[in-house]
């Protein structure tokens, strides 16, 4: 089994040694791919939906990994008991849905997170920063025409971000992530179009939505500075 560019950046991540719990599993590859690999001693494959679910366990089946992974149905962390895993892997769903599956399980969330949001990324830097944890590794990748982003976070030692750092990543402004560089201009190039479309129209929602572009420009002539 192969994964995807983005699901191996996602597994690469995850210490060594470490409990798994995979929120979302899907077809369970992950944790698949890291059992199978020794890099982890057991997983706990929890995904919402039956069919998925059924999916990861024909799979786990299917590798001879059943007595290494324990499938569980399971809404988010609700299912899930303190202190049985080490890592907890969230990926492949949107940052709105991400910050609620984490708040609604922040009294049981283990030392290290693994996300990839699939949007509103700053949406999930804040609920780390809020809940006192550090992003301590940022990877950017694009994959089929589109941008991913995979943060590792361990508990224990908050860190306060700046406007910038929420809306595009501490790690991957410090250290010019190329791919981050590249989304910032292919973005920036993307809105000054739009504007520049807005200015023929006069009507109050067309003024309303330069504003909000001029904005998202602004927060990403912010970020490029770190480029200069």
């Amino acid at each position: 089994m192969e994964l995807s560019k983005r699901l191996q950046t996602i597994a690469d991540m995850v210490s060594e040694g470490n409990r798994l719990v995979d929120i979302g599993t899907d077809h369970g590859y992950i944790p698949i791919d890291l059992l199978r690999k020794g890099k982890i001693p057991t997983a706990i494959a929890m995904d919402v939906g039956v069919g998925p679910l059924e999916r990861a366990r024909d799979h786990i089946q299917a590798y001879c990994l059943a007595d290494k992974a324990v499938c569980r149905l399971s809404d988010g962390f609700k299912e899930y008991q303190q202190g049985e895993a080490d890592t907890a892997v969230i990926a492949g769903m949107g940052g709105d849905l991400m910050s609620k599956i984490l708040e609604e399980g922040s009294s049981k969330l283990p030392e290290e997170l693994i996300l990839q949001p699939q949007s509103e990324w700053f949406k999930v830097r804040i609920f780390l920063q809020n809940h006192e944890y550090k992003i301590v590794e940022e990877e950017m990748l694009k994959e089929d025409g589109k941008y991913y982003v995979v943060i590792k976070a361990v508990c224990g030692s908050g860190e306060t971000l700046n406007e910038s750092e929420i809306l595009y990543g501490p790690y991957l402004l410090a250290h010019k992530h190329p791919v981050l560089q590249e989304y910032l201009q292919y973005t920036k190039h993307t809105l000054e179009k739009i504007l520049a479309n807005l200015e023929q129209v006069d009507t109050e929602s067309a003024k309303t939505r330069k504003i909000e572009i001029q904005t998202q420009l602004d927060e990403i002539k912010g970020a490029c500075t770190y480029f200069e």
